[in-house]
C-alpha cells in the first residue's frame, strides 16, 4: 500500500507544469524588495501570501482603510482618482515589478486612490497592520521600507501632476 501512494504521489508530481516558489522566494525575486537581508525577508513572508485579481476587479477604493499593500508580478493596474469634473480620472498604469500602495505606511492609514486590475493580476499581498509593528521594532526594516515607498510616492506625485497639466 505504501509503495502505490508513494508512485502515485511521484506520477502526480511530474504531471505538474511548474513547481509553485514558496513565498519568501518570491519575495526575494522581487524587484522591490532587492537587495534586503535574510531576516528582513523572512518577516516580509510572515506577512504575505499569493492574491490574484481578474480584469476590471477592484484592488482597493480612495477612502477605504488601508491595511496592506500588493507587489504585482504579473498583469496590471491602474490606479484611478474621482473627480468633480472630470470624473474616473486615470493616474498611473502598473505592472510586474511594481508595488502597489503605499498609504499602509502612513497615518491616517487611509487610501488616496482606487486600484483596479486591467487584466488578470497576480501579486504578493503584504498584510500591513503587523508589518508596521515590525518597522517600529526593528529600524532597519522600517527605513528600508520607507525609502522605497517614498519612491513609489514621488513617482505617484509626478503621474498625477502630468495627468493635471493634460486637463
Amino acid at each position: 500500500m505504501k509503495e502505490n501512494a508513494e508512485s502515485t504521489f511521484q506520477r502526480e508530481s511530474k504531471n505538474r507544469a511548474t513547481p509553485v516558489p514558496a513565498i519568501e522566494e518570491l519575495i526575494q525575486t522581487h524587484p522591490f524588495l532587492a537587495g534586503l537581508s535574510p531576516h528582513q525577508y523572512r518577516i516580509l513572508a510572515d506577512c504575505a501570501m499569493q492574491s490574484h485579481f481578474d480584469a476590471g476587479e477592484l484592488i482597493f477604493r480612495e477612502g477605504d482603510p488601508a491595511n496592506r499593500f500588493y507587489l504585482l508580478q504579473h498583469g496590471s493596474v491602474i490606479l484611478e482618482s474621482q473627480t468633480q469634473q472630470h470624473g474616473l480620472l486615470p493616474i498611473q498604469a502598473l505592472g510586474a515589478g511594481d508595488a502597489l500602495g503605499w498609504s499602509w505606511l502612513f497615518p491616517p492609514y487611509f487610501w488616496h486612490f482606487d486600484a483596479r486590475a486591467l487584466e488578470p493580476t497576480d501579486a504578493i499581498f503584504l498584510y500591513a497592520t503587523p508589518l508596521r509593528d515590525e518597522c517600529e521594532a526593528d529600524h532597519d526594516l522600517g527605513y528600508e521600507l520607507l525609502k522605497r515607498m517614498a519612491q513609489v510616492m514621488m513617482r505617484r506625485l509626478q503621474a498625477t501632476r502630468w495627468q493635471l497639466l493634460k486637463e
